[in-house]
């Protein structure tokens, strides 16, 4: 049942600058907006509404990025009438601040790439290994930088529960994860280019199939390792929500509580 729930996706993204609606797009598929709304969020992990939201969000990083335009008119640009409610939503799904969004091209570009662990209080520890095939290579180079992390839920909205940076792709560590059920997400980025890393253009990415289940008790061992190939990402998958670079150690503009490894 994916097809149709694509089509949808694609009949959305063709029409971002128009009021569209669920409606339409179970018209548009013969579905009904329930029964398109199910195969939708199954497919892609998020629900129409919030699949149109990301990619608002996607061009509101566009602008902020662009030019010096001031925050409310991005706000009107992207359909908000509020900019409280702008800032409020635009930190829910991309994990800061619009304003502290648009400083992090400087905050990259300064900065000397460090292997990052995620460390948390949580009973977890989590390893595995990011490889790049070789379609991904074309859009990121031989020696991209590589964002891994933890979410919530399917999709990469706002700022992940763990996270770790390899400055290139290789093996990964994330310490202290909180117990849970936790969908495990990395995404390969060029290293010379900061704005890219913030806008993904060309999204080299891969999400585990299931959740990954971290135990409230430590247990005894290595545990398994979850490896993830990356690949380009088909034009109807839902745009990368969550800014990166606070993933690698960019503290004060993310949530996380991360720790240079040695």
């Amino acid at each position: 049942m994916r097809d149709p729930a694509i089509k949808a996706a694609q009949f959305l993204r063709a029409h971002l600058d128009e009021p569209v609606t669920v409606q339409d797009a179970a018209d548009h598929v013969g579905y009904s907006p329930f029964h398109l709304t199910r195969m939708f969020t199954g497919t892609l992990g998020v629900s129409p509404v919030q699949y149109v939201a990301a990619h608002r969000f996607q061009r509101a990083k566009v602008l902020l990025l662009a030019g010096q335009d001031p925050v409310v008119d991005v706000c009107m640009a992207v359909g908000f009438s509020s900019v409280g409610t702008f800032t409020r939503r635009f930190v829910e799904h991309v994990g800061t601040s619009p304003s502290a969004f648009r400083r992090l091209p400087d905050r990259v570009a300064d900065r000397t790439p460090q292997p990052v662990v995620g460390s948390g209080r949580g009973p977890g520890r989590l390893r595995g290994r990011v490889t790049v095939d070789a379609a991904g290579v074309p859009f990121v180079g031989p020696r991209p930088h590589v964002y891994v992390g933890l979410f919530a839920r399917p999709s990469t909205k706002g700022t992940p529960v763990s996270g770790s940076f390899l400055v290139e792709p290789g093996r990964f560590l994330l310490d202290g994860v909180p117990a849970g059920r936790w969908w495990l997400f990395a995404a390969a980025v060029p290293h010379d280019d900061p704005v890219g890393q913030l806008l993904v253009p060309g999204l080299v990415t891969a999400m585990h199939p299931t959740p990954v289940e971290i135990a409230a008790v430590p247990q005894p061992g290595p545990g398994p390792a979850y490896d993830l190939t990356l690949s380009p990402a088909p034009d109807w998958v839902t745009p990368l929500s969550v800014a990166l670079p606070p993933l690698a150690g960019l503290d004060d503009l993310g949530d996380g509580d991360l720790r240079r490894s040695s």
